[in-house]
């Protein structure tokens, strides 16, 4: 198969790399700063290419012209105070992705979800299929945007069915050791040193907190059968058991300390606000608010020989 892949450079898109590797793919990645020959970037073709772009349609068509299978991994997460760019990236981006793939004429189309486009947890906590509705989070501009691709996904699939066929994947928060510093990042300044959460006594946080994560591994070999079985339709990928603070504060060998949301939350908007860290409060509404996942569909799709929407 020809393979395009946007993002082909981040978390996801190195773990599938890696998975895709020796099957006799022709795989061209898209990114914004192409990787250097080392493996496993070395099986790609690289385009550059900005998906915030104002020409980033017409070049996707271009880049897409006789591929099998689009695969839209490519997302913004950074710099958090800067939403309108997020947006580009990931609204504008996808919209871009969907349009370029459908002119392309490409058959199978791979949208990278998440959790995050879901609407808060139902109020007796239960695990949600994929029927949940994708409204996402309000005070979070990632949910919302994610939300938003959904709607362009919607949208398409209403007015050209089939034409390139549609599978959402959303995973819960993707998380593996090898991006463990970077993923910390995304919540930490710069100058504070990683090694000092193994040494903190106390975990203060509410103990409410339950996020379905998923390794990053685990992801790209979905995503790997999603492409071999032309699958459609959406995927919930989520590991057992969700992550909650005593499993938090077990692994960082602290006491939990009850601590309400709310004092937590207004504290970290006032860093935030403050550019103290780079952490957007909203992504605290969503650990408490985000649905734990039922993936029956993606584990039953596993059994059958072909993924389908009647699955």
């Amino acid at each position: 198969m020809r393979i395009v892949i946007t993002g082909a450079s981040g978390n996801v898109g190195t773990a599938l790399l890696r998975r895709l590797s020796g099957a006799g793919h022709e795989i061209v990645g898209v990114c914004r700063r192409p990787p250097g020959p080392a493996a496993p970037y070395d099986i790609a073709t690289w385009v550059p290419l900005d998906l915030a772009s104002d020409d980033a349609e017409r070049a996707l068509e271009s880049v897409l012209a006789g591929a099998d299978v689009a695969v839209h991994l490519a997302w913004g997460f950074q710099p958090s105070h800067d939403e309108r760019y997020l947006e580009r990236v990931g609204v504008h981006g996808t919209g871009a992705v969907v349009r370029a793939a459908h002119r392309a004429r490409v058959p199978h189309l791979v949208h990278m979800s998440s959790l995050g486009a879901y609407s808060p947890r139902p109020a007796d906590g239960h695990r949600v299929a994929e029927s949940w509705p994708t409204d996402g989070i309000p005070t979070l501009a990632y949910s919302r945007h994610k939300a938003s691709a959904e709607r362009l996904l919607d949208d398409h699939e209403r007015q050209h069915p089939g034409a390139p066929s549609v599978a959402r994947m959303r995973p819960g928060l993707i998380v593996q050791r090898d991006c463990g510093s970077a993923l910390l990042r995304y919540a930490l300044p710069a100058w504070f040193p990683a090694p000092v959460l193994r040494h903190v006594p106390l975990l203060p946080l509410d103990a409410g907190l339950a996020v379905p994560l998923v390794h990053t591994d685990d992801v790209a070999d979905a995503l790997a059968r999603v492409l071999e079985r032309r699958a459609t339709g959406a995927f919930n990928l989520a590991g057992e058991p969700p992550v909650t603070r005593d499993i938090i504060a077990r692994v960082l060998g602290a006491r939990p300390v009850p601590l309400p949301r709310t004092v937590l939350r207004d504290a970290a908007a006032l860093a935030w606000r403050a550019r103290l860290q780079p952490l957007d409060p909203g992504w605290l509404d969503l650990a408490f608010a985000a649905p734990l996942l039922d993936t029956a569909r993606a584990r039953h799709a596993c059994e059958r020989r072909k993924w389908s929407d009647q699955g």
